[in-house]
């Protein structure tokens, strides 16, 4: 076969592949919100957060099955026994399922409007997510403040992506305050998350490449007597550099 041939063949396999596991992907999805998710409604939030959290341990491991992505960790031991507010740069979809794996049960800020669609949003609400109104400017930094304060008071972990989006490889965009002013005024440390997912599962790309992905969790950065501003600062100084040190993922053939 041809050089151009066999790229071609490689090419449909992707594409037969990332169809396979989209495919059990939303299958799944309906399954655990229709089938299961009623009979967890009376049950408190860390008996719905683990069973919920299985779908996405099934998913990320028939990924490996399917479009041979598979991860490795670095920094396990900088996860400290105390909730704090972990931050890490969003490259893709990947990272919404992989980071539950090996984090504590976590609460996710999000778009209010993800919890309008229909079933991925019905089981987004029953993990109990801080969903903002992004368009509202200073209220939604408020709006996470108070309802923050009272996951942590709980003894709840928040993960928060500052990019505040999707953001490709190689592109930079301005990390959003709200996050560092949850962390500043309850003097909470930021546990900072760096990985290199966005190279197999590109944003709005249908399909996955194989390789292994590297997550790096660094050591806590303290918000004491910290503005907003600093902790922003430390957080961007200490992704950007594990970014460049984690390079791309390895076996990539894209």
């Amino acid at each position: 076969m041809s050089g151009s041939g066999a790229k071609g063949a490689f090419g449909i396999a992707l594409a037969l592949r990332s169809l396979i596991f989209s495919v059990f992907f939303l299958l799944t999805l309906v399954f655990y919100v229709v089938v299961i998710g009623p009979f967890l409604l009376p049950f408190d939030f860390e008996t719905r957060y683990r069973i919920l959290s299985s779908w996405a341990d099934i998913n990320v491991w028939f990924l490996k099955v399917t479009c041979g992505i598979n991860f490795r960790v670095s920094g396990l031991q900088n996860i400290s026994a105390e909730p704090c507010i972990i931050m890490s740069n969003h490259q893709s979809t990947w990272e919404t399922m992989a980071l539950q794996q090996f984090l504590p049960p976590v609460v996710w800020v999000v778009k209010r409007e993800l919890l309008w669609l229909p079933i991925f949003g019905w089981g987004l609400a029953m993990i109990e997510p801080i969903a903002l109104n992004r368009g509202s400017g200073r209220s939604a930094v408020e709006q996470l403040v108070t309802q923050g304060r009272a996951r942590l008071d709980a003894g709840r972990w928040i993960i928060i992506f500052p990019e505040g989006t999707r953001v490709a490889p190689g592109n930079e965009k301005r990390y959003k305050m709200g996050g560092a002013i949850l962390a500043s005024r309850n003097e909470v440390p930021v546990l900072p998350i760096a990985h290199n997912a966005g190279y197999l599962w590109p944003r709005r790309h249908f399909v996955k490449y194989p390789g292994t992905i590297d997550v790096r969790i660094g050591e806590p950065i303290s918000s004491h007597g910290k503005t907003p501003e600093e902790i922003n600062t430390e957080l961007k100084a200490w992704i950007d550099q594990a970014r460049a040190e984690i390079g791309e993922p390895r076996n990539i053939d894209a």
